[in-house]
């Protein structure tokens, strides 16, 4: 048996590696609308509970947030006590919390409830995705695997406003929780039944002291961006929170580096495609959390749609987003990473750049235009970034790596939120008006996933790529001895 082969008697056929990727398909569908499907009914949700514009801020980034602080954690934890197992507690602790949601009396109690919902939410996409890296053991089986895993995740990911939109229209904002708790039920079953055990030949140990770290320098980060309007940049809680978060890093990469098994394998960021990608994952998904945020309020503030409206209006980026999510996969099979990143980075600064100019008589076409292009982008982005950023790791690291590039991912969506509320919330000139300034800053995101791209695709990428990746096996194997 491999290091991180399942445990059964022979290699499972192209049937079951089919059903396999199906069920982490389905259990990811499900966490990634959620992490989307708030922002339609944000509207709603300000006017039952009296929620401020951080509070709406909170709603949304208290789920990515938790998420991005855990992920690592979940990956290796599946890594050391098996996947399957883990992907089934992550699925039981996220339809609890979306039960718990569906009934919060208060804006403090969703809050506090989506983040124990982003506890099993944590479990699920990196826990996905090793074991989509470990059944696909094929470089360009692998590579369509990851398509078709983060076609789906996309989907799900622009689905969240359409179904949403839905769902608040004619049942109320709580029933767009009501929705997880039977999927996931399903999911769990499916799981037991169809996804084999798989784990590292050696799992590592737990890192509570960078854990600490990485909470400390992720929340006060997001904290500082989303309270700085309201308290004021210069206020003792604002910069000490960024302190906070300072000090938290350089402590996170001075610890680390030191440990033999660390929570941050430092030694991963020597691989300049893998730190590429990882980059690019921040900035690409700092464009759809802002994205999904300023677009919401948006068509329904400041165009005055319905939910409904507003979420069949974003259809055309939902669809855009599906297509290209499958199209990037083949284009990384046939042609490698490098392709699928700059044609996603000057979409994504496309996309954002037309909204730049909505006001409120802005045509639909020209709406629609944006959405397109902006969800072709956005489409094209996910399977280059997971392909990069395990490109010359060794196969038993595919948790903790993967684990990685989707911290930054849901850090990213996070600091998106985060931001753009920050802009809108305390432009003096109303929203349409900030909404320009947050829009070029997203168009930016656009022109850097494309800089970053063509640096970590090149020739001097690959060769450090395989000379960090000999460097993290040499390591993994003194560990074990």
């Amino acid at each position: 048996m491999t290091a991180s082969a399942a445990p059964a008697s022979r290699p499972l056929s192209p049937r079951g590696q089919t059903v396999v990727l199906a069920t982490c398909c389905l259990s990811v569908f499900v966490a990634g609308l959620d992490a989307t499907i708030v922002n339609v009914a944000l509207p709603s949700i300000q006017r039952a509970l009296g929620a401020p514009v951080s509070g709406l801020q909170w709603a949304i980034d208290a789920y990515t947030l938790v998420i991005a602080c855990l992920l690592m954690f979940s990956g290796s934890l599946a890594d050391r006590f098996g996947r399957r197992r883990v992907f089934q507690l992550g699925l039981g602790i996220f339809s609890l919390g979306s039960l718990l949601c569906s009934v919060a009396p208060s804006l403090g109690a969703l809050v506090a409830f989506r983040a124990f919902q982003a506890v099993g939410g944590s479990m699920l996409n990196p826990v996905a995705m090793s074991i989509v890296a470990t059944t696909f053991t094929e470089p360009a089986a692998r590579a369509r695997a990851v398509g078709v895993w983060g076609a789906v995740a996309g989907l799900s990911l622009a689905s969240g406003p359409v179904l949403g939109g839905m769902l608040v229209s004619g049942l109320g904002w709580r029933s767009i929780f009501w929705i997880n708790v039977p999927i996931g039920a399903l999911a769990i079953y499916l799981t037991g039944r169809f996804v084999p055990e798989s784990k590292a030949k050696r799992g590592k140990r737990f890192d509570p002291v960078g854990q600490l770290l990485v909470v400390t320098f992720l929340g006060p980060v997001t904290a500082a961006v989303i309270e700085g309007p309201r308290h004021g940049w210069n206020s003792p809680l604002v910069v000490g929170l960024f302190a906070l978060a300072a000090v938290s890093v350089l402590g996170l990469v001075l610890v680390e580096r030191r440990r033999a098994e660390p929570l941050v394998e430092i030694r991963f960021f020597r691989s300049p495609p893998f730190a590429g990608a990882a980059l690019i994952a921040l900035v690409a998904l700092m464009t759809l959390g802002g994205f999904l945020f300023l677009n919401t309020l948006y068509l329904q503030d400041v165009r005055g749609y319905s939910p409904l409206h507003a979420g069949v209006l974003t259809i055309p980026m939902a669809a855009a987003l599906a297509v290209f999510s499958n199209v990037s996969g083949r284009i990384v099979a046939a042609r490698g990473p490098r392709l699928a990143l700059v044609l996603a980075g000057l979409l994504l600064a496309a996309g954002t750049g037309l909204l730049i100019g909505a006001g409120r008589e802005t045509a639909t076409w020209y709406l629609v235009l944006a959405y397109v292009l902006y969800g072709a982008g956005s489409g094209l982005v996910s399977t280059p970034i997971t392909n990069t950023a395990l490109s010359g790791l060794p196969r038993d690291q595919a948790g903790v790596a993967g684990a990685i590039a989707s911290t930054c991912r849901q850090t990213g969506a996070a600091i998106g939120v985060a931001v753009c509320g920050s802009i809108v919330a305390g432009g003096s000139g109303g929203f349409v008006a900030a909404s320009h300034i947050a829009w070029a800053l997203l168009a930016g995101c656009g022109v850097a996933t494309v800089l970053l791209g063509l640096a970590s695709t090149g020739r001097w990428a690959g060769a450090h790529a395989e000379r960090a990746g000999r460097q993290v096996s040499t390591h993994a194997m003194e560990v074990a001895r």
